[in-house]
């Protein structure tokens, strides 16, 4: 299983329960350009996927179930309808089959100097309202370690991606999550997702927005590690 994280982020966006799920073979990567990957970061998804490959070549792997974190989301997509022989299966945790970024958001991530204030209007838009503070802050802190351009080129990479009228053409089993106070990618994104994607089942997590795997981990991993299970044991 390999985790794929969103836009300026990195493989610590996903928290131990997943990291280290029980039984199962975990893959935690860094794109370039993110934690502790060398690069600029990518303008499109198809190049993010070019990485992805190259690396699971390195290290031996000639498939893998992929778990996409938005951005993340949009690279296991983009696998699986372009590279399927590479995919074994998808979870795709709030994303959506396309991303479109606010023009705003857009103009200040090419900025430096306005660079710490988009910062503080993305993380406001991350979290449900429960979520504990120390944990926005730290995920603030940990985005904040991200350079104004790698954060801008995955949110044109993000802003070109749209695979919409393919979802249809995917073959693999996929398990969809989302946070039910997702503000980013909504619920409806993820309900497309699931209706669109063959066969595909669709979980609804509680108390949590768009960083739901750090804000609920426990329940993201149960329903990872179940699907899983009836998947392929």
């Amino acid at each position: 299983m390999i985790l794929v994280h969103g836009a300026g982020g990195s493989r610590l966006d996903w928290p131990p329960e997943l990291r280290r799920l029980e039984g199962e073979w975990v893959y935690g990567l860094d794109l370039p350009g993110h934690g502790h990957s060398p690069g600029e970061g990518e303008r499109t998804i198809d190049r993010y996927v070019e990485h992805v490959c190259n690396w699971m070549k390195a290290v031996g792997l000639e498939r893998a179930v992929l778990v996409g974190h938005s951005m993340g989301g949009a690279i296991a997509l983009t696998m699986a309808l372009d590279l399927p022989s590479r995919v074994e299966g998808l979870v795709l945790v709030a994303t959506g089959g396309r991303l479109r970024v606010q023009p705003a958001i857009m103009e200040l991530t090419a900025n430096t100097e306005t660079f710490n204030l988009v910062l503080d209007q993305v993380i406001t838009f991350y979290f449900s309202p429960q979520t504990l503070a120390r944990l926005v802050k730290l995920a603030r802190t940990r985005m904040a370690e991200t350079r104004p351009r790698v954060l801008h080129r995955d949110f044109q990479a993000c802003d070109r991606f749209d695979v919409l009228d393919r979802l249809g053409e995917i073959k693999v089993p996929a398990q969809v999550i989302c946070g039910v106070d997702d503000k980013l990618t909504p619920l409806k994104y993820s309900r497309f997702l699931a209706e669109a994607i063959p066969g595909s089942r669709l979980v609804t997590i509680d108390g949590a927005g768009h960083m739901v795997m750090l804000e609920q981990p426990e329940e993201v991993a149960g329903a990872v590690k179940s699907f899983l299970d009836d998947c392929y044991r």
